[in-house]
């Protein structure tokens, strides 16, 4: 699974205990990701750590939902919670969970084939995985199909995506492929248009015609978009910005153009649900 984590014991004690039950697992952290998760998958959930002696009304309620559920929550010291967590803020719990996987090439072939309109968040090299996470979320309150990116040199489904995408893994499907430059082409082929975000693009995202099939694409926190990716779009966008910044963090230019092709897919401000 991307993202998945490996925990091999150390230590002994209780702590023994909890790095063997996680190994093997995906661990989510913090209480927003882990009632996401809890909620919206609740199958995917199969163990639970909470602080030894914390005291949360949510908390317990949630924790009470997954008892009854058959998943064990074993109650631990804070510092095992800091190790599973990998020094992350777990806010006193950790949960090991094994939904929600990244899809594959077939699968996102399904989707585009299913989708009247497929709406695209395509990422190249976007390797930090709050930015990931904070894409992920931006999509699927955009209403977006999916979110793409590569195998390599890319952020996957890690436990600090979970926790910055605050329940968007379990909303909008994510999709890793082995050739970013090849599944744009097949998107290409499959009728979506490609447009990517530029700075130095002649042509502004508000004047661009953002409505139909279409795979908005984005270049990570460096160097932005690879040459291959560039040359595969059809097109060049630029975010408009009269301020001194020459350059938006990329969960924010992600924001701007998805909400965008929101507005130009829904001029009357309808209803988009």
């Amino acid at each position: 699974m991307g993202g998945r984590r490996q925990r091999r014991p150390r230590g002994g004690g209780d702590a023994d205990r909890g790095a063997g039950a996680a190994a093997g697992g995906q661990l989510v952290y913090g209480q927003h990701a882990v009632r996401e998760a809890a909620t919206y998958d609740p199958a995917g959930v199969e163990a639970v750590w909470v602080e030894r002696g914390r005291r949360d009304g949510r908390l317990e309620r949630l924790l009470e939902r997954l008892g009854r559920r058959g998943i064990p929550v074993e109650r631990v010291q804070r510092r095992e919670l800091d190790r599973l967590a990998d020094g992350g803020n777990h806010q006193g719990v950790v949960l090991r969970y094994s939904g929600t996987p990244a899809r594959g090439e077939g699968e996102l072939a399904e989707l585009v084939a299913a989708e009247p309109e497929p709406l695209l968040l395509v990422l190249d090299q976007v390797q930090d995985p709050h930015n990931l996470g904070a894409c992920m979320r931006s999509a699927a309150a955009a209403g977006a199909h999916g979110v793409v990116a590569p195998r390599d040199r890319a952020a996957a489904l890690s436990p600090a995506v979970h926790k910055t995408a605050a329940g968007a893994v379990q909303r909008v499907p994510f999709f890793q492929v082995t050739n970013l430059a090849r599944t744009l082409g097949q998107l290409q082929d499959a009728g979506l248009i490609a447009l990517g975000a530029a700075g130095e693009a002649a042509v502004s995202c508000y004047s661009a015609d953002l409505r139909g099939p279409r795979a908005l694409v984005l270049g990570g926190e460096g160097d932005g978009m690879r040459r291959l990716t560039r040359e595969r779009c059809d097109g060049l966008v630029a975010i408009p910005m009269p301020g001194a910044m020459e350059s938006l963090n990329v969960s924010v230019a992600a924001g701007v153009l998805l909400f965008e092709a929101v507005r130009q897919r829904f001029p009357e401000g309808g209803d988009v649900g």
